[in-house]
């Protein structure tokens, strides 16, 4: 019986350059994406807040065109079915960060009844187009 001693070949696996090449590529691409990505974010959740503000305003111009008078705040359009609830404002996370604009006086210098002619974000940030989520 002869025993046949075979050579052993080196370990296979990967050398040390070629996982930190590897890792030096998944960096640059990562690198790139995450900017990508939280930009993406960020439309998205000035999207939401178009909609929210153009669904409360509306809402507000229903209520105003069915008594002839605006409300006194937000949760008149809830309490009046004008809304299913106060949507969150995206940026702040809150429903009660809404800010109501007052009407302003006529040309007759009379105020218009009610409290909340229009809405405007809470929020003090900057949009992506540089106009801050306040003045939308």
């Amino acid at each position: 019986m002869k025993f046949v001693l075979k050579k052993i070949s080196a370990c296979r696996g990967f050398t040390l350059i070629e996982l930190l090449v590897v890792m030096m590529i998944l960096s640059v691409l990562a690198s790139i994406a995450v900017p990508s990505y939280r930009r993406h974010q960020i439309k998205a959740l000035e999207t939401v807040l178009a909609e929210d503000l153009y669904q409360m305003r509306r809402a507000i111009d229903a209520f105003y065109a069915d008594k002839r008078t605006y409300p006194e705040s937000l949760q008149d359009l809830v309490d009046g079915h004008y809304l299913r609830a106060l949507p969150r404002d995206p940026f702040t996370q809150q429903t009660e960060s809404w800010e109501c604009i007052p009407p302003e006086a006529t040309e007759e210098g009379e105020l218009e009844n009610g409290g909340c002619y229009d809405v405007k974000s809470g929020s003090n940030k900057v949009g992506l187009d540089g106009v801050a989520y306040q003045d939308w």
